[in-house]
């Protein structure tokens, strides 16, 4: 290094390791961004299941069950809508679930 230049080599070698910084961090962000929307998208499902409401159907002796669409209980992709589920609990054997109370949901216009 006459006259206390910096090599070419040791700008590049500078430079790659900038570069690794710049790629790890860029990487890590869109790490974040893929989670983000991952549990945006996990929210809008739950929000919508909610405005649903799904059946469970009757085992042996036991009553069909009217849940909320996001009631844990008993999983179903199969949802039904407002006047569905009105209509379903109008029914003599279909109870409400009395751990998430569908009926709440179905009362007022």
């Amino acid at each position: 290094m006459p006259g206390g230049d910096i090599s070419d080599l040791d700008k590049n070698r500078a430079l790659v390791a900038w570069l690794r910084y710049q790629l790890r961090h860029a990487e890590q962000r869109v790490r974040d961004l893929e989670h983000a929307e991952q549990a945006e998208r996990r929210r809008k499902q739950r929000a919508r299941a909610e405005q649903l409401w799904k059946i469970q159907p009757r085992r042996s002796a036991e009553t069909a069950l009217l849940h909320r669409g996001g009631c844990g209980l008993y999983m179903s992709r199969a949802f039904i809508d407002r006047e569905a589920a009105v209509n379903a609990l109008a029914e003599p054997g279909i109870a409400p679930c009395d751990v998430c109370a569908p009926e709440t949901g179905l009362t007022g216009p």
